[in-house]
């Protein structure tokens, strides 16, 4: 990881086509800009992390129902 200090209205640089500028600091926040391409994805952390965990969920109670379906089959037989 890259720590660096910068003051409001400074910004850097990522891959010459993403600039990330420090808007402004208060006690407890930053708030910053970013400017990059459309095509680029930019996702809070937190929310990346929910929608994997979502996807996790919604794949092991797909597989968990599989799993029921056959062994309810199984019963019948």
């Amino acid at each position: 990881m890259l720590v660096i200090t910068r003051k409001c209205d400074e910004s850097i640089t990522i891959a010459d086509n993403i600039e990330v500028t420090v808007l402004e600091v208060s006690k407890d926040k930053v708030k910053i800009g970013i400017n990059a391409p459309k095509e680029v994805k930019i996702y809070r952390s937190e929310l990346k992390l929910l929608r994997q965990t979502n996807e996790q969920s919604a794949h092991s109670s797909g597989e968990a129902i599989k799993q029921l379906l056959s062994a309810h089959k199984q019963e019948e037989n």
